[in-house]
Protein backbone atom coordinates (compact mmCIF):
# COMPACT_ATOMS: atom_id res chain seq x y z
CA UNK A 1 0.00 0.00 0.00
CA UNK A 2 1.40 3.52 -0.87
CA UNK A 3 1.11 6.04 2.09
CA UNK A 4 0.97 8.76 -1.12
CA UNK A 5 -1.71 7.24 -3.12
CA UNK A 6 -3.59 7.00 0.36
CA UNK A 7 -3.44 10.35 1.39
CA UNK A 8 -4.07 11.59 -1.93
CA UNK A 9 -7.33 9.77 -2.04
CA UNK A 10 -7.71 11.01 1.88
CA UNK A 11 -7.74 14.33 0.52
CA UNK A 12 -8.98 14.93 -3.32
CA UNK A 13 -10.86 11.56 -3.98
CA UNK A 14 -10.86 9.36 -6.94
CA UNK A 15 -12.92 11.98 -9.45
CA UNK A 16 -9.81 12.96 -11.50
CA UNK A 17 -9.27 9.18 -12.06
CA UNK A 18 -12.68 7.89 -12.91
CA UNK A 19 -12.48 11.27 -15.22
CA UNK A 20 -8.91 9.75 -16.76
CA UNK A 21 -10.22 6.13 -17.35
CA UNK A 22 -13.64 7.03 -18.83
CA UNK A 23 -11.61 9.33 -21.70
CA UNK A 24 -8.59 7.42 -21.95
CA UNK A 25 -9.44 3.55 -21.71
CA UNK A 26 -12.89 3.18 -22.68
CA UNK A 27 -13.06 3.08 -26.78
CA UNK A 28 -16.86 2.52 -25.92
CA UNK A 29 -17.97 6.36 -27.47
CA UNK A 30 -16.91 9.06 -30.11
CA UNK A 31 -16.09 11.34 -26.85
CA UNK A 32 -13.68 8.85 -25.72
CA UNK A 33 -11.90 8.38 -29.00
CA UNK A 34 -11.88 12.05 -29.63
CA UNK A 35 -10.07 12.71 -26.06
CA UNK A 36 -7.53 9.77 -27.14
CA UNK A 37 -6.93 11.47 -30.58
CA UNK A 38 -6.36 15.18 -29.45
CA UNK A 39 -5.83 15.08 -25.96
CA UNK A 40 -3.61 11.97 -25.09
CA UNK A 41 0.14 13.85 -26.17
CA UNK A 42 2.80 14.28 -24.20
CA UNK A 43 3.28 18.02 -22.94
CA UNK A 44 7.22 18.11 -24.12
CA UNK A 45 7.99 15.65 -26.62
CA UNK A 46 4.26 15.68 -28.42
CA UNK A 47 4.40 11.45 -28.69
CA UNK A 48 1.58 9.29 -28.27
CA UNK A 49 3.01 6.30 -27.52
CA UNK A 50 4.50 4.36 -25.57
CA UNK A 51 3.53 4.29 -22.08
CA UNK A 52 2.00 7.54 -22.01
CA UNK A 53 1.20 8.96 -18.40
CA UNK A 54 -1.85 11.01 -17.18
CA UNK A 55 -0.80 13.35 -13.86
CA UNK A 56 -3.84 12.40 -10.89
CA UNK A 57 -3.25 16.07 -10.09
CA UNK A 58 -3.42 17.97 -13.06
CA UNK A 59 -3.96 15.34 -15.93
CA UNK A 60 -1.04 16.98 -17.74
CA UNK A 61 0.57 14.16 -19.99
CA UNK A 62 3.85 13.08 -20.13
CA UNK A 63 6.44 10.08 -21.82
CA UNK A 64 7.04 7.34 -19.35
CA UNK A 65 10.35 6.41 -21.63
CA UNK A 66 11.62 9.59 -21.86
CA UNK A 67 11.04 10.54 -18.11
CA UNK A 68 9.02 13.49 -19.14
CA UNK A 69 6.60 12.47 -16.52
CA UNK A 70 9.40 12.16 -13.69
CA UNK A 71 10.09 15.51 -14.80
CA UNK A 72 6.57 16.71 -14.55
CA UNK A 73 6.07 15.03 -11.10
CA UNK A 74 9.51 16.75 -9.74
CA UNK A 75 8.70 20.12 -10.99
CA UNK A 76 4.68 19.99 -9.73
CA UNK A 77 5.26 18.25 -6.85
CA UNK A 78 2.74 15.55 -8.34
CA UNK A 79 4.21 12.38 -7.88
CA UNK A 80 0.92 10.41 -9.03
CA UNK A 81 0.36 9.29 -12.16
CA UNK A 82 -1.97 6.88 -14.30
CA UNK A 83 -0.14 4.59 -17.49
CA UNK A 84 -2.85 5.12 -19.71
CA UNK A 85 -1.91 2.10 -21.71
CA UNK A 86 -1.69 -0.85 -19.12
CA UNK A 87 -3.93 0.73 -16.71
CA UNK A 88 -1.77 1.04 -13.60
CA UNK A 89 -0.89 3.88 -10.92
CA UNK A 90 2.98 5.03 -10.58
CA UNK A 91 4.26 6.40 -7.83
CA UNK A 92 7.36 9.02 -8.77
CA UNK A 93 8.02 9.03 -4.71
CA UNK A 94 7.85 5.31 -4.14
CA UNK A 95 9.68 4.84 -7.74
CA UNK A 96 7.30 2.01 -8.19
CA UNK A 97 3.49 0.85 -9.91
CA UNK A 98 1.47 1.28 -6.59
CA UNK A 99 -2.51 -0.30 -5.71
CA UNK A 100 -5.21 0.41 -4.11
CA UNK A 101 -8.47 -1.06 -3.96
CA UNK A 102 -10.77 1.58 -4.48
CA UNK A 103 -8.56 2.71 -7.53
CA UNK A 104 -8.67 -0.84 -8.70
CA UNK A 105 -12.33 -0.97 -8.80
CA UNK A 106 -12.66 2.26 -11.16
CA UNK A 107 -9.63 1.05 -13.61
CA UNK A 108 -11.26 -2.53 -13.40
CA UNK A 109 -14.67 -0.60 -14.46
CA UNK A 110 -12.93 0.29 -17.85
CA UNK A 111 -11.04 -2.33 -18.62
CA UNK A 112 -13.00 -4.55 -19.79
CA UNK A 113 -14.66 -2.15 -22.07
CA UNK A 114 -10.82 -1.13 -23.63
CA UNK A 115 -9.53 -2.85 -26.42
CA UNK A 116 -6.04 -1.63 -25.90
CA UNK A 117 -5.60 -3.50 -22.22
CA UNK A 118 -4.17 -6.68 -22.07
CA UNK A 119 -3.55 -6.48 -18.70
CA UNK A 120 -6.00 -7.35 -15.64
CA UNK A 121 -5.87 -7.80 -11.94
CA UNK A 122 -7.36 -11.19 -10.91
CA UNK A 123 -10.32 -11.46 -8.64
CA UNK A 124 -11.81 -14.63 -6.89
CA UNK A 125 -15.13 -15.48 -6.53
CA UNK A 126 -16.81 -16.71 -4.18
CA UNK A 127 -16.53 -19.60 -3.74
CA UNK A 128 -12.61 -19.26 -4.08
CA UNK A 129 -12.69 -17.26 -1.27
CA UNK A 130 -14.38 -19.52 0.99
CA UNK A 131 -12.30 -22.47 -0.14
CA UNK A 132 -9.76 -20.63 0.73
CA UNK A 133 -10.70 -19.75 4.52
CA UNK A 134 -11.72 -23.52 5.22
CA UNK A 135 -8.66 -25.53 3.60
CA UNK A 136 -6.93 -26.53 6.48
CA UNK A 137 -3.70 -26.39 5.31
CA UNK A 138 -3.95 -23.06 4.90
CA UNK A 139 -0.88 -20.88 6.11
CA UNK A 140 -0.37 -17.32 6.59
CA UNK A 141 2.42 -15.52 5.60
CA UNK A 142 4.78 -13.36 7.38
CA UNK A 143 8.31 -11.85 7.76
CA UNK A 144 9.06 -14.97 9.86
CA UNK A 145 7.37 -17.49 7.39
CA UNK A 146 10.06 -20.01 6.60
CA UNK A 147 7.82 -21.15 3.60
CA UNK A 148 10.90 -21.14 0.50
CA UNK A 149 13.10 -22.44 3.14
CA UNK A 150 14.19 -26.13 2.53
CA UNK A 151 17.13 -28.19 2.48
CA UNK A 152 18.71 -30.27 -0.18
CA UNK A 153 20.26 -33.96 0.73
CA UNK A 154 23.63 -34.19 -0.67
CA UNK A 155 23.82 -37.43 -2.88
CA UNK A 156 27.47 -37.71 -3.47
CA UNK A 157 29.21 -34.68 -4.60
CA UNK A 158 26.44 -32.70 -5.16
CA UNK A 159 26.91 -29.34 -3.35
CA UNK A 160 27.88 -28.06 -5.97
CA UNK A 161 24.32 -28.64 -7.45
CA UNK A 162 22.19 -27.45 -4.52
CA UNK A 163 23.66 -24.56 -4.02
CA UNK A 164 22.45 -23.36 -7.88
CA UNK A 165 19.47 -24.97 -7.01
CA UNK A 166 19.37 -22.66 -4.05
CA UNK A 167 20.04 -19.44 -5.32
CA UNK A 168 17.61 -20.45 -8.81
CA UNK A 169 14.48 -20.94 -6.22
CA UNK A 170 15.26 -17.55 -4.75
CA UNK A 171 15.27 -15.51 -8.37
CA UNK A 172 11.75 -14.30 -7.83
CA UNK A 173 11.04 -14.04 -11.69
CA UNK A 174 11.96 -17.63 -12.09
CA UNK A 175 9.62 -18.31 -9.09
CA UNK A 176 6.88 -16.69 -10.06
CA UNK A 177 7.26 -18.81 -13.38
CA UNK A 178 7.63 -22.08 -12.53
CA UNK A 179 5.02 -21.46 -9.53
CA UNK A 180 2.59 -20.09 -12.09
CA UNK A 181 2.61 -23.21 -13.85
CA UNK A 182 3.65 -21.34 -17.06
CA UNK A 183 5.89 -24.54 -18.23
CA UNK A 184 3.81 -26.77 -20.84
CA UNK A 185 5.65 -29.96 -22.05
CA UNK A 186 4.65 -33.33 -23.90
CA UNK A 187 7.06 -35.32 -22.62
CA UNK A 188 7.50 -34.22 -18.25
CA UNK A 189 8.86 -38.28 -17.75
CA UNK A 190 12.24 -37.04 -19.46
CA UNK A 191 11.95 -33.07 -18.96
CA UNK A 192 14.68 -31.27 -16.55
CA UNK A 193 12.59 -28.05 -16.94
CA UNK A 194 9.35 -30.30 -15.80
CA UNK A 195 11.35 -31.29 -13.10
CA UNK A 196 12.64 -27.59 -12.01
CA UNK A 197 9.11 -26.87 -11.93
CA UNK A 198 8.29 -29.80 -9.41
CA UNK A 199 11.65 -28.51 -7.29
CA UNK A 200 9.93 -25.49 -6.90
CA UNK A 201 6.29 -26.93 -6.10
CA UNK A 202 8.27 -28.87 -3.05
CA UNK A 203 10.29 -25.52 -2.47
CA UNK A 204 7.50 -23.67 -1.78
CA UNK A 205 5.09 -25.99 -0.24
CA UNK A 206 5.50 -25.32 3.32
CA UNK A 207 6.99 -28.88 3.88
CA UNK A 208 10.71 -28.52 6.39
CA UNK A 209 12.30 -31.56 5.76
CA UNK A 210 14.92 -32.00 3.30
CA UNK A 211 13.90 -32.54 -0.55
CA UNK A 212 16.11 -35.42 -2.21
CA UNK A 213 16.85 -34.48 -5.71
CA UNK A 214 17.52 -37.73 -6.99
CA UNK A 215 14.85 -37.53 -10.06
CA UNK A 216 16.94 -33.85 -11.12
CA UNK A 217 20.46 -34.89 -10.62
CA UNK A 218 19.45 -38.09 -13.13
CA UNK A 219 18.11 -35.76 -15.72
CA UNK A 220 21.04 -33.46 -15.30
CA UNK A 221 23.26 -36.54 -16.27
CA UNK A 222 21.26 -37.26 -19.09
CA UNK A 223 21.18 -33.83 -20.52
CA UNK A 224 24.67 -32.62 -19.48
CA UNK A 225 26.65 -35.38 -19.57
CA UNK A 226 30.02 -33.99 -18.89
CA UNK A 227 28.42 -33.16 -15.49
CA UNK A 228 27.72 -37.02 -14.86
CA UNK A 229 29.18 -38.75 -12.15
CA UNK A 230 30.10 -37.89 -8.48
CA UNK A 231 33.14 -36.18 -8.63
CA UNK A 232 32.75 -32.88 -7.37
CA UNK A 233 31.95 -29.94 -10.64
CA UNK A 234 31.85 -26.26 -10.92
CA UNK A 235 29.30 -24.67 -9.86
CA UNK A 236 29.33 -22.14 -12.30
CA UNK A 237 29.46 -24.61 -15.31
CA UNK A 238 26.34 -26.30 -13.95
CA UNK A 239 24.57 -22.83 -14.11
CA UNK A 240 25.59 -22.39 -17.70
CA UNK A 241 24.39 -25.62 -18.28
CA UNK A 242 20.98 -25.70 -16.61
CA UNK A 243 20.20 -22.50 -17.73
CA UNK A 244 21.29 -23.65 -21.68
CA UNK A 245 19.21 -26.73 -21.32
CA UNK A 246 15.94 -25.11 -20.19
CA UNK A 247 16.62 -22.30 -22.76
CA UNK A 248 16.95 -24.81 -25.47
CA UNK A 249 13.83 -26.50 -24.11
CA UNK A 250 11.35 -23.52 -23.85
CA UNK A 251 12.59 -21.78 -26.80
CA UNK A 252 10.86 -23.78 -28.93
CA UNK A 253 7.00 -22.59 -27.38
CA UNK A 254 8.63 -19.08 -26.07
CA UNK A 255 6.41 -17.69 -28.44
CA UNK A 256 6.97 -14.61 -30.50
CA UNK A 257 10.94 -12.94 -30.16
CA UNK A 258 11.35 -10.77 -27.49
CA UNK A 259 13.39 -7.75 -26.89
CA UNK A 260 16.71 -9.26 -26.08
CA UNK A 261 20.15 -9.69 -27.15
CA UNK A 262 19.45 -13.67 -28.23
CA UNK A 263 15.69 -12.75 -29.66
CA UNK A 264 14.04 -15.39 -27.83
CA UNK A 265 10.83 -15.51 -25.56
CA UNK A 266 12.30 -17.88 -23.63
CA UNK A 267 11.79 -17.61 -19.79
CA UNK A 268 15.76 -17.99 -19.57
CA UNK A 269 16.37 -15.07 -21.98
CA UNK A 270 13.87 -12.76 -20.48
CA UNK A 271 15.42 -13.17 -16.93
CA UNK A 272 18.90 -13.68 -17.55
CA UNK A 273 20.08 -12.46 -21.26
CA UNK A 274 21.73 -9.14 -21.32
CA UNK A 275 23.71 -7.61 -24.34
CA UNK A 276 27.60 -7.18 -24.00
CA UNK A 277 29.20 -4.39 -26.79
CA UNK A 278 32.42 -4.86 -28.23
CA UNK A 279 34.52 -1.83 -29.76
CA UNK A 280 37.58 -2.24 -31.73
CA UNK A 281 38.63 1.12 -32.66
CA UNK A 282 42.16 1.63 -35.32
CA UNK A 283 44.25 3.61 -33.88
CA UNK A 284 45.25 4.56 -37.50
CA UNK A 285 41.71 5.51 -39.20
CA UNK A 286 39.25 5.90 -35.71
CA UNK A 287 37.28 3.57 -37.65
CA UNK A 288 35.29 1.66 -34.69
CA UNK A 289 33.76 -1.80 -35.60
CA UNK A 290 30.82 -2.76 -33.12
CA UNK A 291 29.25 -6.38 -32.04
CA UNK A 292 27.26 -6.63 -29.36
CA UNK A 293 26.98 -10.59 -28.13
CA UNK A 294 24.37 -12.10 -25.46
CA UNK A 295 25.61 -12.75 -22.36
CA UNK A 296 23.96 -14.90 -18.56
CA UNK A 297 26.70 -13.73 -17.19
CA UNK A 298 30.03 -12.00 -16.67
CA UNK A 299 33.14 -13.47 -16.14
CA UNK A 300 35.40 -11.23 -13.73
CA UNK A 301 39.09 -11.19 -13.55
CA UNK A 302 40.91 -11.39 -10.18
CA UNK A 303 44.83 -12.30 -10.95
CA UNK A 304 46.89 -9.33 -12.19
CA UNK A 305 45.65 -7.52 -15.44
CA UNK A 306 48.52 -4.32 -14.97
CA UNK A 307 47.21 -2.09 -12.38
CA UNK A 308 47.14 -4.03 -9.53
CA UNK A 309 44.69 -6.48 -7.87
CA UNK A 310 40.59 -5.47 -7.45
CA UNK A 311 39.40 -5.43 -4.00
CA UNK A 312 36.03 -4.89 -4.70
CA UNK A 313 32.88 -6.16 -7.45
CA UNK A 314 32.86 -2.17 -8.62
CA UNK A 315 36.86 -2.38 -9.18
CA UNK A 316 36.04 -5.57 -11.05
CA UNK A 317 33.68 -4.12 -13.30
CA UNK A 318 35.76 -1.02 -13.82
CA UNK A 319 38.59 -3.42 -15.05
CA UNK A 320 36.29 -5.17 -17.18
CA UNK A 321 35.07 -2.30 -19.32
CA UNK A 322 39.02 -1.11 -19.58
CA UNK A 323 40.21 -0.22 -22.84
CA UNK A 324 43.02 -2.94 -23.54
CA UNK A 325 45.38 -2.67 -26.48
CA UNK A 326 45.36 -4.92 -29.69
CA UNK A 327 48.40 -5.52 -31.78
CA UNK A 328 48.89 -6.59 -35.41
CA UNK A 329 44.92 -6.00 -35.66
CA UNK A 330 44.02 -5.83 -39.41
CA UNK A 331 41.41 -3.06 -40.28
CA UNK A 332 38.45 -3.29 -41.97
CA UNK A 333 38.58 0.13 -43.24
CA UNK A 334 42.60 1.38 -44.02
CA UNK A 335 43.26 -2.35 -44.99
CA UNK A 336 46.13 -1.95 -42.79
CA UNK A 337 47.34 -3.90 -40.38
CA UNK A 338 47.84 -1.74 -37.24
CA UNK A 339 47.64 -1.06 -33.08
CA UNK A 340 43.84 -1.21 -31.82
CA UNK A 341 41.95 -0.64 -28.46
CA UNK A 342 39.20 -2.99 -27.35
CA UNK A 343 36.55 -1.99 -24.95
CA UNK A 344 33.67 -3.83 -23.37
CA UNK A 345 30.57 -2.33 -22.19
CA UNK A 346 26.96 -3.49 -21.46
CA UNK A 347 24.32 -2.43 -24.40
CA UNK A 348 21.43 -4.09 -22.28
CA UNK A 349 21.00 -5.28 -19.01
CA UNK A 350 19.39 -8.37 -17.92
CA UNK A 351 16.70 -8.46 -15.08
CA UNK A 352 18.67 -10.59 -12.84
CA UNK A 353 22.73 -10.21 -13.68
CA UNK A 354 25.10 -12.57 -12.63
CA UNK A 355 28.57 -12.24 -11.27
CA UNK A 356 31.31 -15.43 -11.92
CA UNK A 357 34.41 -14.34 -9.79
CA UNK A 358 37.41 -16.08 -11.77
CA UNK A 359 38.86 -17.76 -8.46
CA UNK A 360 40.24 -20.88 -9.89
CA UNK A 361 43.21 -20.19 -12.22
CA UNK A 362 44.38 -23.02 -15.05
CA UNK A 363 47.88 -23.06 -16.52
CA UNK A 364 50.10 -25.38 -17.97
CA UNK A 365 52.46 -24.85 -14.89
CA UNK A 366 50.01 -25.05 -12.07
CA UNK A 367 46.49 -24.93 -10.66
CA UNK A 368 45.28 -22.57 -7.96
CA UNK A 369 42.51 -20.67 -6.16
CA UNK A 370 42.82 -17.42 -5.80
CA UNK A 371 41.08 -16.46 -2.09
CA UNK A 372 41.50 -12.79 -1.88
CA UNK A 373 38.94 -10.58 -0.62
CA UNK A 374 36.41 -9.08 -2.76
CA UNK A 375 33.74 -6.85 -1.23
CA UNK A 376 30.38 -7.20 -3.03
CA UNK A 377 27.42 -4.41 -2.41
CA UNK A 378 24.15 -5.05 -1.52
CA UNK A 379 23.02 -2.64 -4.09
CA UNK A 380 24.32 -2.02 -7.34
CA UNK A 381 24.52 0.81 -9.87
CA UNK A 382 25.42 -0.48 -13.35
CA UNK A 383 25.05 2.95 -15.00
CA UNK A 384 29.17 3.61 -14.92
CA UNK A 385 29.28 0.42 -16.91
CA UNK A 386 26.67 0.82 -20.04
CA UNK A 387 27.43 1.55 -23.49
CA UNK A 388 25.90 4.92 -23.10
CA UNK A 389 27.29 6.20 -20.38
CA UNK A 390 30.81 5.22 -21.92
CA UNK A 391 30.08 7.10 -24.98
CA UNK A 392 28.79 9.79 -23.23
CA UNK A 393 25.02 9.32 -23.85
CA UNK A 394 23.91 9.08 -20.52
CA UNK A 395 20.31 9.96 -19.63
CA UNK A 396 18.87 11.80 -16.86
CA UNK A 397 19.82 11.17 -13.49
CA UNK A 398 16.00 9.44 -12.79
CA UNK A 399 16.78 6.63 -14.98
CA UNK A 400 20.19 5.67 -13.25
CA UNK A 401 18.08 5.63 -9.71
CA UNK A 402 15.40 3.38 -11.30
CA UNK A 403 16.60 1.19 -14.24
CA UNK A 404 20.18 0.36 -13.44
CA UNK A 405 20.16 -0.32 -9.64
CA UNK A 406 20.51 -4.12 -8.32
CA UNK A 407 19.56 -5.43 -4.74
CA UNK A 408 21.68 -8.63 -4.13
CA UNK A 409 19.66 -11.97 -3.53
CA UNK A 410 22.43 -14.84 -3.80
CA UNK A 411 25.79 -15.46 -2.84
CA UNK A 412 27.45 -19.05 -3.76
CA UNK A 413 30.73 -19.66 -1.96
CA UNK A 414 33.28 -22.36 -2.30
CA UNK A 415 35.41 -23.43 0.65
CA UNK A 416 38.66 -25.55 0.57
CA UNK A 417 41.31 -26.28 -2.19
CA UNK A 418 41.04 -26.62 -6.36
CA UNK A 419 41.28 -30.21 -5.59
CA UNK A 420 38.81 -30.01 -2.69
CA UNK A 421 35.78 -28.23 -1.68
CA UNK A 422 32.77 -27.75 -1.41
CA UNK A 423 29.91 -25.27 -2.11
CA UNK A 424 27.17 -23.23 0.04
CA UNK A 425 25.02 -20.74 -0.94
CA UNK A 426 23.59 -17.18 1.03
CA UNK A 427 19.89 -16.39 -0.37
CA UNK A 428 17.69 -13.74 0.68
CA UNK A 429 14.47 -14.22 2.22
CA UNK A 430 11.35 -11.65 3.22
CA UNK A 431 13.48 -8.52 2.08
CA UNK A 432 16.50 -8.54 4.67
CA UNK A 433 16.82 -11.77 6.09
CA UNK A 434 19.32 -13.65 5.23
CA UNK A 435 20.21 -17.74 5.11
CA UNK A 436 22.87 -20.18 4.85
CA UNK A 437 22.11 -23.17 2.98
CA UNK A 438 24.65 -25.78 3.25
CA UNK A 439 23.16 -28.96 1.17
CA UNK A 440 20.45 -30.24 4.32
CA UNK A 441 21.16 -27.90 6.68
CA UNK A 442 18.90 -24.43 6.54
CA UNK A 443 19.93 -21.73 9.37
CA UNK A 444 19.78 -17.97 9.71
CA UNK A 445 22.83 -15.87 9.31
CA UNK A 446 24.13 -12.55 10.00
CA UNK A 447 24.48 -9.79 7.07
CA UNK A 448 28.16 -9.64 8.30
CA UNK A 449 28.62 -12.97 7.97
CA UNK A 450 27.10 -13.29 3.97
CA UNK A 451 29.36 -10.34 2.96
CA UNK A 452 32.40 -11.56 4.59
CA UNK A 453 32.21 -14.38 2.56
CA UNK A 454 34.37 -14.65 -0.35
CA UNK A 455 31.93 -14.90 -3.12
CA UNK A 456 32.34 -17.40 -6.22
CA UNK A 457 28.64 -16.35 -7.57
CA UNK A 458 27.01 -13.01 -7.17
CA UNK A 459 22.98 -13.01 -7.77
CA UNK A 460 21.20 -9.50 -8.45
CA UNK A 461 18.08 -8.05 -9.33
CA UNK A 462 16.88 -5.30 -10.49
CA UNK A 463 15.12 -2.93 -8.38
CA UNK A 464 12.81 -1.63 -10.61
CA UNK A 465 11.17 -4.10 -13.24
CA UNK A 466 9.99 -2.22 -16.38
CA UNK A 467 7.70 -3.50 -19.22
CA UNK A 468 8.06 -3.11 -22.77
Amino acid sequence: MCKHLTAYIEKNGLKNLEIIANYFFSKKNEDSIKAQVYFAKCSVCGSQFPRLHACLNCCSFGCYHLKHIHQHSQEKDHPLSVDITFGVIHCALCSDFVYDWSAEAILNKYRSSSESLALAAWQPDEESINAARHNPKRRRLTTESAVGLRGLMNLGNTCFMNCILQALAHAPLLRDYFLGDRHLCATPAQCLVCELARLFQEFYSGVRTPHIPYRLLHLVWTHARHLAGYEQQDAHEFLMAALDVIHKHCRETAGPAANNPNNCGCIIDQIFTGGLQSDVTCTRCQQVSTKIDPFWDISLDLGPAGQGNPMSLMDCLQRFTLPENLANFRCGMCKERCDATKQLTVKKLPLVSCFHLKRFEHSLKWHKKITAFISFPTELDMSPFLSKHRNGQSEMATEIGDTNRYSLFAVVNHSGTIESGHYTCFIRHHQNHWFKCDDHAVTRAHAKEVFDSEGYLLFYQKQFLDYE
